[in-house]
């Protein structure tokens, strides 16, 4: 395939002996409430594939990946002594927030960037992908969820994204938004202590809203009927060590009390 940059057998699997594993589980075993997740936090791209014949410097943009969202899922965690799952490969790779047969899960364009190595897939490279990338994310969270309910340990899902500062040429002035799908108690009193943070604008269902796209959250939390709240953090903001600090502090302090008696 013309302009396509894989290397190796195609049959081959996808992670090699250099590759790191496709997820990272942090305070594992911690007795927290809460899981924290989050699906965008890396920006690896398999040897294989070969930057996916991509420039590095487009790994540096939100295509790649949710600038400060793994930063800060990761602070957050140890703030709250809570199970954090980060995923380690670039959305660009596949998106571990759509579901397996969403026409953007392994992105064919994204943001004016075509990489290469994502045209005319054929069906074992999306499989390739989908099983040592994808579905160990999925399974790791899963298999927790399961523990939690045959133990009785209470479970409350936060997952935790970033989003541009500007998008189409059109500035966004939220600092954080708070997504769901309709009714959400948790979702609700969330956004109601955070509105009284002074200097804090807060989005509801902004700028994106749960509106079908997203995955994670509908198939591990609202299909369990489990309490959960998904955040948006403006990337500016994160962008550095004193940012997550201040974001992490913010949401370490107010989580709980959103998702007081809620479990």
């Amino acid at each position: 395939m013309e302009g396509k940059t894989i290397q190796g057998d195609e049959f081959a699997p996808l992670l090699g002996p250099s590759d790191p594993p496709a997820v990272i589980v942090e305070n594992r075993g911690a007795r927290s409430p809460y899981l924290l997740i989050c699906d965008h936090a890396g920006r690896r791209v398999p040897d294989c594939l070969d930057s996916l014949g991509l420039p590095a410097a487009q790994f540096d943009r939100h295509i790649a990946w949710d600038i400060g969202a793994g930063a800060l899922a990761s602070r957050l965690g140890r703030r709250l002594g809570a199970w954090t799952v980060l995923q380690t490969y670039s959305r660009l790779v596949i998106d571990c927030n759509r579901a397996p047969d969403h026409p953007g899960l392994i992105a064919e364009e994204s943001d004016g960037a075509r990489p290469p190595a994502n045209q005319d897939l054929t069906p074992h490279e999306r499989a390739r992908r989908l099983d040592e990338i994808y579905a160990p994310y999925h399974a790791t969270i899963r298999e927790e969820l399961d523990r939690r309910a045959a133990s009785g340990q209470p479970a409350m899902l936060i997952s935790i994204h970033s989003f541009t500062p500007a998008m189409g040429g059109l500035a966004r002035p939220w600092h954080m938004g708070v997504l769901h799908d309709g009714a959400s108690a948790a979702s609700d009193a969330m956004l109601r202590l955070l509105r009284r943070e002074p200097d804090l604008v807060v989005g509801d269902n902004e700028p994106y809203a749960m509106d079908g796209i997203d995955y994670t959250i509908p198939l591990h939390a609202i299909a369990r009927g489990l309490p959960f709240l998904e955040l948006e953090t403006r990337q500016d903001l994160i962008a550095d060590a004193s940012g997550v600090e201040r974001f992490a502090a913010l949401l370490a302090r107010v989580i709980p009390q959103a998702l007081s008696g809620l479990a």
